[in-house]
């Protein structure tokens, strides 16, 4: 197998985007919808559809490589980051770990990218990390391979530049990603296009012991955020963790060329179906605020915490919708008592039966 950065063009992608020029005026129509449509909500309901957005960018790019964290850890470090009150007090380290580098990814887009802005990330990202080397570049003599399978049966899907030529890679990785930015000597106009060549430029070299996945899926946030002029307000990885599968086969076939043509047409459907479900998270927001202030002081302080509970699952709410037992165990309280606090939402409006079923096994989903 011969990789990308093995063959004597590298690192000098080719591509041809005849064929996704379309999508690409779609993406610039899109950002200035969403754009116009956050600028006109109010400035609390903006922000809780920024914060929503970032969550899940951090939630899932851990994911993706099979870390899970609490939401209320990752929200209530994200929400201290940008400067908001916050009572919580979270207690996973790697939780604030990603939460911070999704605010210092946000504040700093316009910056240019270093190689002290790299090793801050990773510090922040596998800080609490005994066994790896934070903060630095692999120097490990062991080939950094990419591979799956039971042990004895692994599958090699790639293997990554030798430790000893990592740092000169970053040093022209990071040039190119400067020359090429907005006003620079080389710069590539199309945000989306310049994000998918840094996003496997950065993944191919694969700089670092851990963390590359959701440090590469940062680096392409902050290429579209320059390209647009503003934070980009969309979750790669959400969208990303979606077809995980679809994501690793894509990168694996793109590391073996560098005629990257396929691969962004794969990034850039990646893209516009995170702006979609950015579409999505601000029409949730808005119905959550117009549902509060349709049943202002209606909510017991029991029903409350368990509507705020369902609105954590975002647009799709719980799966299967609440039922008494499910109520019950939210609350630590009878299946009768549940049911009683369950017929009093559905008398107001705040909820409505979901499917066909009767008495106390009916299920229910918020009125939004």
């Amino acid at each position: 197998m011969v990789y990308n950065w093995q063959r004597k063009e590298w690192p000098d992608f080719t591509y041809n985007i005849t064929a996704i020029e379309e999508k690409l005026y779609k993406f610039s129509e899109k950002t200035g919808l969403v754009t116009g449509i956050l600028k006109a909500l109010p400035s609390d309901t903006q922000m809780e559809a920024i914060i929503d957005v970032m969550v899940a960018e951090a939630i899932k790019s851990s994911e993706i490589e099979g870390e899970y964290f609490s939401r209320k850890d990752v929200m209530s470090s994200i929400r201290k980051g940008l400067g908001l009150v916050e009572e919580h007090q979270p207690t996973d380290k790697k939780a604030k770990g990603i939460a911070n580098l999704m605010v210092d990814v946000r504040n700093t887009y316009q910056e240019p990218l270093t190689t002290a802005q790299l090793f801050l990330w990773h510090t922040m990202l596998l800080g609490s990390e005994a066994n790896i080397k934070v903060g630095a570049w692999r120097s490990h003599l062991e080939p950094m391979q990419i591979v799956s399978g039971a042990l004895g049966k692994e599958k090699v899907h790639y293997e990554a530049p030798s430790s000893e030529k990592v740092p000169m890679e970053m040093d022209r990785f990071i040039t190119w990603f400067n020359e090429t930015g907005p006003g620079g000597k080389s710069e590539i106009k199309k945000a989306p296009v310049r994000s998918a060549i840094a996003h496997l430029y950065f993944e191919s070299i694969h700089p670092f012991e851990d963390g590359n996945g959701r440090i590469g899926r940062a680096i392409a946030e902050k290429a579209l955020s320059q390209g647009i002029g503003r934070p980009a307000f969309l979750s790669l990885s959400k969208t990303i963790e979606k077809k995980r599968n679809s994501y690793y086969n894509a990168l694996e076939v793109a590391q073996q060329s560098l005629d990257i043509t396929a691969w962004l047409g794969y990034f850039v459907d990646v893209i516009l179906d995170a702006q979609q479900d950015t579409e999505n998270q601000i029409d949730f927001v808005l119905k959550k605020t117009l549902f509060f202030d349709r049943f202002r002081d209606k909510f017991s302080q029991r029903q409350l915490k368990v509507i705020k509970r369902m609105l954590e699952e975002g647009p799709k709410g719980f799966v299967g919708g609440i039922n008494a037992s499910k109520y019950g165990t939210l609350t630590s309280i009878s299946k009768a008592t549940a049911t009683r606090d369950l017929q009093e939402l559905l008398a107001i409006g705040a909820l409505i039966p979901l499917g066909e079923s009767g008495g106390r096994s009916t299920r229910y989903e918020l009125n939004l």
